[in-house]
């Protein structure tokens, strides 16, 4: 007997809803925002579950739901507001701060990280937001639609692009 759409879904959020908060997070900084957000990926993962034949695990559904509601809202936002966002080699052109920035608390160190994050194009950015889920290569792929190579190549040069601008304290 197969589950029925109500209980996919309350399993989804029950194993997954941290992250997905944390997803939504690093997609929006403002909290009304990223509560419509988060709003809209979970009515959109409550009606996928009508279609949900299991060909993919649970977690790859709920992230490729996530993950396309998410770049949808980039879209619109970019539309919007275009010059915010960065590609990669824009967040690497970005002048290095010649001095040494002070120890900060983890807080503000995290808050400065997801802000980079934040400003990366939107495939970028859900790479990230998968690696930092400690989801692997092949998910992220299955998910992205990526190879699995591809997807490590981009997760190498993200994390080393972003190390280099935390490490300069370099504001996004």
């Amino acid at each position: 007997m197969s589950q029925s759409q109500d209980e996919l879904y309350r399993e989804a959020t029950a194993a997954y809803g941290g992250a997905l908060d944390r997803l939504v997070r690093a997609y929006e900084l403002d909290l009304e925002r990223r509560r419509d957000l988060l709003q809209d990926i979970h009515l959109a993962l409550w009606r996928s579950f009508e279609k949900f034949e299991a060909r993919c695990s649970l977690r790859t559904w709920v992230y490729r739901i996530a993950h396309n509601i998410a770049t949808s809202y980039v879209i619109r936002q970019r539309r919007a507001n275009s010059r915010f966002l960065l590609s990669l080699e824009e967040i690497d052109s970005i002048p290095q701060q010649g001095d040494q920035i002070s120890e900060t608390d983890h807080r503000m160190d995290l808050e400065r990280l997801l802000e980079l994050v934040h400003r990366l194009s939107p495939p970028d950015r859900e790479i990230m937001l998968l690696y930092l889920e400690d989801l692997d290569a092949a998910a992220i792929g299955e998910i992205m639609e990526m190879s699995a190579v591809n997807v490590r190549s981009k997760i190498h040069r993200i994390k080393a692009i972003l190390a280099r601008r935390f490490r300069a304290g370099g504001q996004p």
